[in-house]
């Protein structure tokens, strides 16, 4: 037995020494990695070098990387030194169907299969293209694509008695959905959808292209829907309360003309959905494209022939765990409890009067207090 464990040892430490004889001889390249993962238990994608106790997507992808050899260890520890670079700093429990980093390693045989060797099943390299030298994959990033599933009773009115597993969303209220999510195309100052920025920051005003909601469909009995935004970039909670201000409207707690409101200078009471259901779709990069995707030496970025293993990922890993936490944890039901805590009338002025004299004003804003979709 002893012999049997030394054989073991020996043979791992010979196969170890290969696969590090081989990195060596391997270039090192510009490369960009298509990632895939399922966010639940993770705090967020950004690595925190020297805190372990908060355990991120980076972390698992740069032990992966180590250990397949594309990187050498030391790199790890520095990833100034590998000139990593994410697309979209997702956060806490938030997942990624096409996110996209950016790194220097060695080209070794296999690439992809050994680092996915080395990863949990709920996190995916799903794709590689070399990029030219001085590629940043947030510099050079145009837009970003998120969507956002939720269950479709969160649109029911307030004032109906609604069963969470019966409800059924009909045509009027989604044209009605899709009618005040078409209000947030342009551009417009977003300081009311995020934390510490104020109303004359330049970089609250943001852009956004596309959002709209799709055909509801029904699964394990309750029916959901997928909104898709498509921005040049979000802030901090943004799309949560973009979305949170909407169901608010449809439900009946207020106005539409709250909309309007939001973007002026004035504070309003905006509430953040839950950070559950969040997922980063898609990042583009379509000025690059024009530039280098057809010069000869470098591929579009573009995932046209990844698309059915995305699609298979998020069937996989990324739904089911939305859907089975919203029903044993009830996230958005939870949520919908506190809108009549918000105030939707007040000016600003009324409202930091109403904040002096009310002892549970630290719950105006939920008790969600993490960002999911920043940049």
């Amino acid at each position: 037995e002893e012999n049997g464990h030394q054989n073991k040892r020996l043979k791992r430490g010979a196969d170890e020494e290969d696969a590090e004889d081989q990195s060596k001889k391997s270039p090192k390249r510009k490369i960009v990695l298509l990632m895939a993962y399922s966010g639940k238990g993770y705090h967020g994608m950004q690595r925190n070098v020297g805190s372990s106790q908060f355990r991120t997507i980076e972390d698992d992808l740069v032990s992966a990387l180590v250990q397949s050899g594309c990187i050498p260890e030391n790199h790890g520890e520095d990833m100034k030194k590998m000139s990593f670079q994410r697309c979209a700093r997702t956060d806490k429990g938030v997942s990624a169907a096409g996110q996209i980093v950016s790194l220097k390693v060695r080209l070794i045989d296999d690439i992809l299969e050994k680092i996915n060797n080395h990863l949990p099943s709920h996190i995916r390299i799903l794709g590689l293209k070399r990029v030219t030298g001085g590629f940043n994959s947030k510099n050079k990033c145009d837009a970003r694509t998120y969507s956002y599933m939720l269950p479709t009773f969160a649109f029911a009115h307030k004032d109906h008695d609604v069963q969470e597993e019966v409800y059924r969303l009909d045509k009027e209220t989604l044209d009605r959905v899709n009618k005040l999510l078409s209000c947030y195309k342009g551009t417009h100052n977003f300081h009311n959808f995020t934390s510490q920025k104020g109303p004359r920051d330049p970089s609250a005003k943001r852009y956004i292209m596309e959002m709209y909601c799709g055909e509801p469909f029904v699964r394990e009995n309750m029916e959901f829907a997928v909104i898709q935004v498509k921005g040049q970039s979000f802030m901090m909670h943004q799309i949560r309360k973009m979305i949170g201000l909407v169901i608010a409207i449809v439900k009946g707690y207020a106005a539409e003309s709250i909309l309007e409101r939001s973007w002026g200078e004035e504070k309003v009471d905006v509430p953040k959905a839950p950070g559950l259901g969040l997922v980063l779709e898609r990042v583009h990069f379509e000025k690059y494209n024009r530039r280098f995707g057809n010069d000869g030496l470098h591929e579009p970025l573009e995932w046209t022939e990844e698309e059915e293993k995305i699609a298979a990922f998020k069937e996989q890993y990324i739904y089911p765990t939305i859907i089975n936490t919203e029903r044993e944890e009830k996230s958005m039901a939870n949520w919908l409890s506190t809108l009549p805590i918000h105030d939707f009338n007040s000016s600003a002025v009324e409202m930091q009067a109403n904040n002096k004299n009310s002892k549970n004003s630290s719950d105006l804003e939920g008790s969600d207090g993490c960002g999911d979709d920043s940049d």
